[in-house]
């Protein structure tokens, strides 16, 4: 037997990776013992961090769309192509009868 579908993309695993670990990111620098001062410092560190590796992340996903929309238009002009090949045939097929 195929393999069954989970019914979640790869993407969707990714993101709940990565919102997973901003959540323990989070928590843990919360409550790590420090200064107001530090603990600010730590948050406007990983909020940044977090903004570029969102940037990437949301890059990857576009590029990865980009791809997928591209394989997804070359299959339908392939198909398209077989298909008007095929009608094509059939018509020829049709005179052929009916005149010969």
């Amino acid at each position: 037997m195929g393999q069954q579908d989970s019914g979640y993309g790869a993407g969707a695993v990714l993101l709940s990776f990565f919102i997973g670990g901003i959540i323990g990111a989070s928590v843990a620098l919360l409550t790590a013992p420090k200064t107001g001062q530090e603990t600010r410092k730590m948050i406007r560190n990983f909020a940044e961090d977090t903004r570029d590796r969102a940037g990437d992340y949301v890059g990857q996903i576009k590029d990865t769309t980009a791809d997928y929309v591209d394989k997804g238009k070359e299959f339908l002009d392939n198909q398209k192509n077989i298909i008007s090949k095929a009608v094509e045939a059939g018509k020829e097929a049709y005179d052929r009868e009916r005149h010969g």
